[in-house]
């Protein structure tokens, strides 16, 4: 892609997460808990999370495999962690899902697009324009961001796997009661599995050290904290204030 071309998508990408950002504080984006009717025509849960979440897993393997499968240290590096997050994402996932859940078309392809989007940014930062220290190979995963950045990005995904956990595991079979989650890094935020996810994006941000890097966990940021925002004011109703306690809703002791 054009180097002006592939700049001004990342400007483009940048200005709309300021307007999710803000817009999701006053329309909350129905899926899971919070779909109704009103955002149209559904499919299974299950196949939503698939079609929305593979499209970056295979805009990735293509753009790696377009760049001649590079087997540049950094690179394989990067691209491995960010695969790890999709593949259970877009294929263990959805098969651990319980229940019968619906996903809205329109939510389901708003992801695709940002997908799709997002896996040309992210190849491209390590295949077109990748960061010119990569060259250094290992002793690059040695540089204090890189160290940082993968332990952030492992932590993160480990209290994001953790978290779906902890959701999967509220209710016994035939159960339809809401619960608050508890443990885990629930115990500090209400939305723990959110926290995980923003972990890992700004540790890779950290690792890779690249302006179209960090576009990621700002976007991650203005679609997830809105939402989290929106869950711990619905347990908060539900549940009461005393139940949800000192809890914050997606950064420990901050928000």
């Amino acid at each position: 892609m054009d180097y002006k071309l592939w700049t001004f998508l990342i400007w483009g990408m940048l200005a709309m997460a300021v307007v999710v950002f803000v817009s999701l504080y006053f329309v909350t984006a129905g899926y899971g808990q919070f779909r109704t009717k009103q955002w149209g025509w559904s499919i299974n849960n299950k196949v939503g999370w698939t079609l929305m979440e593979a499209p970056v897993f295979f805009v990735m393997l293509a753009i790696w495999g377009a760049s001649g499968w590079s087997r540049h240290i950094p690179e394989i590096v990067l691209l491995g962690l960010f695969l790890l997050h999709y593949f259970q994402r877009s294929f263990v996932f959805p098969l651990l899902l319980k229940g019968k859940s619906r996903m809205p078309i329109a939510i389901m392809l708003m992801g695709v697009v940002f997908n799709v989007i997002n896996g040309i940014m992210q190849g491209g930062g390590l295949y077109w324009y990748p960061n010119p220290d990569f060259q250094e190979g290992a002793a690059y995963l040695l540089r204090w961001n890189a160290v940082l950045g993968v332990f952030l990005f492992i932590t993160g995904l480990c209290v994001n796997w953790h978290s779906d956990y902890v959701i999967r595991h509220l209710r016994q079979p035939g159960d339809t009661r809401h619960y608050l989650p508890q443990r885990g890094m629930f115990r500090y935020v209400t939305s723990a599995n959110y926290l995980g996810e923003l972990m890992e994006w700004i540790g890779y941000a950290f690792a890779a050290a690249t302006p179209v890097a960090w576009v990621f966990p700002i976007w991650t940021a203005a679609n997830l904290v809105p939402r989290a925002h929106a869950i711990h004011k619905k347990y908060r109703a539900e549940f009461g204030d005393e139940a949800v306690g000192k809890r914050k809703r997606v950064i420990p002791f901050v928000y």
